[in-house]
């Protein structure tokens, strides 16, 4: 005797291997590095980090010994629930802490960094230090030189 199962049996088989696949602690498991573009101006050094669903409330930024420090939480959109009560379908959007450094050149101004987040974008401003930037110097007239008495 041949036993057939239907499609939908197979399938739902299938989707309940992967809810205990994916379960919230394989998910809250998961690295989260978020993008940064770091990009130098005349006077400064400028980053942008992407942060989408993190709330500004849970980030943090340090700079210490020329390193910058980004660290934060994004949390999960998913409800805890009991199990059985929801059927996950797919976890793509990863969530949790994550941390990225960015090592700056010797000479900005720790005193001075700025920080802005808008739409899930994180700007950070390091103005470079007055000895790092770059200034103009004129040739002038050479000073007469006066004759020595010896």
């Amino acid at each position: 005797m041949i036993t057939t199962r239907s499609f939908g049996y197979t399938l739902d088989r299938m989707n309940r291997a992967m809810d205990q696949a994916l379960s919230n602690e394989w998910a809250s498991q998961q690295l989260w590095i978020p993008a940064i573009d770091v990009v130098e101006k005349k006077d400064s050094y400028v980053l942008h980090a992407e942060l989408p669903g993190v709330d500004a409330s849970q980030v943090d930024i340090n700079f210490e010994q020329n390193v910058l420090t980004i660290r934060g939480t994004k949390g999960s959109t998913l409800e805890t629930a009991k199990e059985g009560e929801t059927r996950v379908h797919s976890i793509e959007r990863v969530h949790g802490s994550f941390e990225r450094s960015v090592k700056l050149p010797q000479f900005v101004d720790g005193e001075r960094i700025s920080a802005e987040f808008k739409n899930g974008l994180l700007t950070i401003i390091v103005p470079k230090a007055q000895a790092a930037q770059a200034r103009k110097i004129s040739i002038g007239e050479p000073k007469p030189s006066t004759p020595s008495h010896n």
